[in-house]
């Protein structure tokens, strides 16, 4: 059976170029192809359409397109000799492409900045919408560097979602042969709004036994990761984004337990989509 590939939004910016970066190795370390994915984002088009089939663009216009996406394979394959790269060039609004792809894929990685329908992509809608929809894990990628044996962060806090997230972080801690921090963020009663009867202490152990019980299962299922569990005092979000600095990735839910459960992405998975100082992975519970 074909192992899914990894799906990189590809543009030639510095950020594609540090998605394809990242994906390359992460196909080194997984054994997944990589695909390189060029979408020539137009407003009138709400779906993928194969660029060949366009009938605005000129001759020149599609083969230097194809000559980019092509000479990023060989790049590629230069540097990864060990991974199977492709690519392929779409038309179609950025986000449909890439949810669509998403279909068949293991991940879909894109960078923190690109050109065209990539630009401002953390402050604009295509990562949120990607994110929010896609039928894989999204990573988005920050043009920061980490220690090899920097730990993968994952947030929990009980909830299916987040605990799709911890499997998921646990794959790529025992892939990468590094320690996982899970962290359950938890803001501590306020002592003059809480009920007498509450102890702060037993609170916290009690959410403690609940974390260890949640995780058990994925202790046993990758007995080589080395898994440190914290209960952090504090807000979720501004939690997750302190983690993220001297993390190697650090992996969170679509959704959670808080006031804002309902909602396709969370609070927490859009701070740290703004704000991380490391790649971010959002894993979503998988469409019906």
């Amino acid at each position: 059976m074909t192992p899914r590939p990894i799906v990189v939004a590809y543009d030639a910016s510095e950020g594609a170029e540090a998605a394809l970066g990242w994906a390359l190795d992460e196909g080194r370390r997984s054994g997944a192809p990589v695909l390189l994915v060029h979408v020539l984002e137009s407003l009138a088009l709400a779906g993928p359409v194969p660029v060949s089939q366009s009938p605005w663009l000129d001759e020149g216009a599609r083969r230097d397109i194809r000559q980019m996406v092509v000479s990023a394979v060989g790049r590629a394959r230069e540097t990864h000799p060990d991974v199977a790269v492709t690519g392929t060039v779409i038309e179609g609004a950025a986000s449909a492409v890439l949810i669509d792809q998403s279909k068949q894929a293991r991940l879909v990685v894109m960078g923190s900045r690109g050109h065209g329908g990539f630009a401002g992509l953390l402050l604009g809608s295509t990562s949120m919408n990607v994110c929010a929809h896609a039928h894989s894990p999204v990573v988005v990628v920050r043009q920061t560097a980490a220690a090899d044996d920097a730990p993968v962060v994952v947030g929990v806090d009980g909830s299916a979602c987040s605990l799709l997230a911890a499997d998921f972080a646990f794959a790529e801690a025992a892939t990468r042969k590094v320690s996982l921090r899970v962290l359950w963020a938890w803001p501590m009663p306020v002592p003059n709004w809480q009920p007498p009867a509450v102890d702060p202490e037993e609170a916290a152990f009690a959410k403690d036994m609940q974390i260890q019980g949640a995780v058990a299962p994925l202790r046993d299922k990758y007995p080589q990761v080395s898994a440190a569990i914290d209960i952090v005092d504090g807000p979720a979000g501004r939690v997750m984004v302190e983690a993220s600095h001297g993390a190697q990735l650090v992996v969170v839910g679509t959704r959670g337990m808080g006031q804002m459960r309902g909602m396709l992405l969370g609070s927490v998975s859009q701070q740290l989509l703004h704000h991380a100082h490391c790649p971010v992975a959002v894993v979503r519970e998988q469409p019906a």
